[in-house]
């Protein structure tokens, strides 16, 4: 989109943890923050490798959001997603880091 900026985008204050959170707020704040730290690549130009960097952060961020739906969550159906989640992005991550090792990158 033309004339996006995104530079406030992982900084906005809604991100913040504040003093009336819940404790599961708080962890999925602070998920979201961490994964957008990571997502802030210095980017190189090769699609390929830009993708896979961008994408293990962004996955990390998904298991990290569904480990505190394994800590604070009670309903069985997003439980049992949450966990699918993590086996999922746990074996995708792993995937886009051999495809990095492999390529020297």
């Amino acid at each position: 989109m033309k004339g996006h900026d995104m530079k406030g985008h992982s900084g906005m204050t809604m991100n913040a943890a504040s003093a009336d959170d819940s404790a599961s707020t708080k962890a999925f704040k602070a998920a979201n923050a961490k994964m957008h730290q990571g997502m802030a690549i210095e980017f190189s130009g090769d699609a390929d490798v830009d993708f896979a960097r961008g994408m293990i952060a962004h996955h990390q961020g998904a298991i990290d959001m569904a480990k505190v739906e394994l800590e604070y969550g009670k309903d069985p159906t997003q439980r049992k997603l949450a966990e699918a989640v993590i086996k999922a992005q746990e074996a995708e991550i792993a995937d886009m880091q051999a495809w990095l090792k492999q390529h020297g990158k």
